[in-house]
């Protein structure tokens, strides 16, 4: 979800030791030995590591701002004058006391910084575009350009590759993994794949074990998409469903959704590793039959008749490791990631039901599954019963899922004003239509992430999750913060204790500032059937397998970049090997690192574990490259994007999406 890959220091509590001293409360607990200064540290950075400051200058004054957050974090006035300055200038006499003083908003407004940065340079830049080669001629049939002279893209190879850039590395990840490179001349690996009359090469044995089944699932087929941009898919089970609820009915047995008899041939979106296969009607069956169904296999009687409600499958995740939906973040290189050390349940990122109505291809992106992802949920962002019920009786015929997720946390303004996320915990009515409809077209369980409430000190799940479960939901989520809060404060784990008494027996799972194994054990001791680990991932995606074997692991620097080497790889695959590609997994791999900076390795602490509200003071680390992992300064980030991933374009600059993340 949106929340839990945004940031925001918080203000009160802590996790640190009794015996912690006022001035490093929210620091994270570093040996002096390690701590140094913000200008001795960007000095280290830029000497490349060959000289170390002096320790006996690194700590630094006990009593002033050194070891406390990075400059961003902290009040600072852009003229570089200090608190202490202005409390003198206000003491001072006559005119001048008028004259120093700042305006009440204008201090609040330096106060923190917060809120994303919507003005940022937009994910896809326009020089993309510029200089791009036909895609005819990237697939090797140049004389199939349906476009002809009106075609806007280049047709001259030779041209091409005068102007395109020097390529990055001598090995193509899809060429090792595929044995074929879809994206031929035009990408930046080409060297690796390439004949010596610039043909692309193929390795036909490893290309035709990779075909089948692809590793990733749930695309858009084309035609499904001209006919949701036309409006020609009907949903009738949705109408009717949503007929019955106006009514004050709950909704009972509907047929399955249709498309116009002349689509009927693609009238099934395709499932990328299905054969497609029409479903019989069967007289005499105890439910009424569906429409066409992508079936993979022997045909049973599940692909011919319809689950009753109380035959559907069962969302069995108790006890199991719960990777949050991030928005952004959360993509699917990421989660392969996360699969890799340890997470058993994964969800897409918060998708909007209108835009995949829409047909949007942005959008159903985020509902693409590895083949890694054994249990995997979709979650559907929305605010009226007739879209959400519409686009979940689409994705229950089009996209391979265990479960859909509603989004009901989300605190970001630009969903909350129109009555989606936290909002719909307001406005009972809808939500309830929301959920019986939803839970009325959907094969798969239907779950729901929730927050305490809107209201910091009003808290409403309590009241909510017996209704839920009435609903017909099948597992909750608790993320222990109200919307207003949103991370000011630690979650309330002992309010999720009295949830989940309320819920039972509907399983609720727990969210909120799990960072270790420590966490994660006195959360489970409140009674949840599981965790929800969010930004713990983010800065650690190794925690899943420190919970698991219940350890700390003293991860190090080299095994950090191997982590982020694999997740560029996972990107190429994901993105793409071109230049688009590469800039945009360059993109998600800045906005990652801006939570990466946070971690502190475990042999530099002091007190284990670290706390997820502790932020790290300047410090340098056990070798060069460790110290620049800790860099919470963009320039440095990018610096480590260029050992993955080439350098940067010209004029390249990065801003993250959270104020709260990094300054310049």
């Amino acid at each position: 979800m949106a929340e839990e890959a945004a940031e925001a220091p918080p203000e009160n509590g802590s996790g640190c030791d009794s015996g912690t001293g006022a001035l490093e409360r929210g620091v994270a607990p570093i040996k002096p030995q390690y701590l140094t200064t913000k200008e001795q540290f960007h000095e280290f950075l830029e000497a490349k590591g060959q000289e170390k400051p002096c320790r006996e200058t690194e700590v630094g004054d006990p009593g002033g701002n050194d070891l406390a957050e990075p400059e961003a974090k902290r009040i600072r006035l852009e003229d570089g004058q200090s608190a202490e300055g202005q409390a003198e200038d206000r003491q001072t006499g006559n005119g001048q006391k008028e004259e120093t003083a700042e305006p009440r908003e204008q201090q609040q407004t330096q106060k923190r910084a917060r809120g994303q940065n919507k003005g940022r340079t937009h994910v896809k830049p326009t020089h993309y575009d510029k200089n791009r080669l036909c895609p005819s001629l990237i697939q090797e049939s140049a004389a199939k350009c349906v476009f002809g002279d009106r075609c806007r893209f280049l047709h001259d190879v030779g041209g091409y590759l005068e102007t395109k850039p020097a390529d990055l590395g001598p090995r193509c990840v899809l060429f090792e993994t595929f044995g074929r490179c879809p994206y031929g001349v035009t990408c930046r690996f080409a060297g690796a794949h390439l004949g010596p009359e610039g043909q692309n090469l193929v390795r036909e044995e490893l290309a035709a074990r990779c075909a089948q089944p692809p590793p990733v699932r749930n695309g858009l087929d084309k035609g499904l998409q001209q006919r949701l941009r036309k409006r020609q898919v009907r949903f009738e089970r949705a109408e009717r469903a949503l007929r019955q609820l106006s009514q004050g009915r709950p909704p009972g047995p509907t047929p399955a959704a249709t498309v116009p008899d002349g689509a009927a041939a693609g009238g099934a979106p395709s499932q990328d590793n299905c054969g497609a296969q029409q479903a019989p009607a069967e007289p005499g069956a105890g439910s009424p039959p569906s429409g066409p169904v992508r079936t993979c296999g022997p045909l049973t009687d599940e692909d011919v008749v319809r689950l009753r409600p109380c035959e559907k499958k069962r969302l069995d995740i108790r006890g199991k490791l719960y990777l949050a939906p991030l928005t952004t973040c959360g993509n699917l290189p990421f989660r392969r990631i996360c699969k890799r050390f340890g997470a058993d349940v994964t969800c897409g990122e918060m998708a909007v039901c209108t835009n995949l109505l829409q047909g949007q291809m942005s959008e159903w992106a985020l509902l693409k599954r590895h083949q890694c992802e054994d249990v995997f949920g979709v979650q559907l962002e929305g605010a009226f019963p007739d879209t959400m019920t519409k686009c979940a009786e689409l994705l229950n015929r089009t996209v391979e899922v265990d479960f859909v997720d509603i989004n009901v946390g989300c605190p970001i303004d630009l969903v909350y004003k129109k009555g989606g996320g936290c909002a719909l915990m307001n406005r009972l009515a809808k939500f309830q239509q929301i959920v019986r409809g939803m839970n009325q077209v959907l094969d798969v369980p239907l779950t729901v992430k929730i927050r305490t409430g809107v209201q910091e000190r009003v808290n409403l799940a309590h009241r909510l999750l017996p209704e839920l479960r009435d609903w017909g939901v099948a597992l909750v989520t608790l993320h222990g913060r109200s919307r207003e809060q949103r991370y000011t404060k630690l979650a309330d784990w002992q309010y999720i204790e009295q949830c989940v008494k309320a819920a039972s027996p509907m399983p609720l799972f727990g969210n909120g500032d799990i960072l270790s194994f420590e966490d994660a054990n006195h959360a489970m001791q409140t009674g949840v059937a599981g965790v929800m680990i969010a930004r713990g991932a983010l800065l650690k995606p190794w925690l899943f397998t420190e919970i698991k074997e219940q350890r700390h692991w003293d991860i190090s620097s080299s095994e950090r970049l191997d982590i982020l080497r694999d997740f560029t790889s996972y990107g190429l695959e994901h993105w793409g090997s071109d230049t688009q590609g590469v800039e945009k997994t360059r993109r998600f791999l800045l906005q990652w690192l801006s939570f990466l900076c946070r971690y502190v390795p475990v042999g530099l602490l002091e007190r284990l574990p670290q706390r997820i509200n502790e932020r790290p003071p300047y410090y340098l680390g056990r070798d060069y490259l460790e110290t620049l992992m800790a860099s919470q300064k963009a320039d440095d980030w990018i610096r480590i994007s260029e050992m993955l991933l080439g350098p940067v374009p010209p004029n390249f600059t990065f801003l993250p999406k959270h104020k709260a993340n990094a300054y310049k």
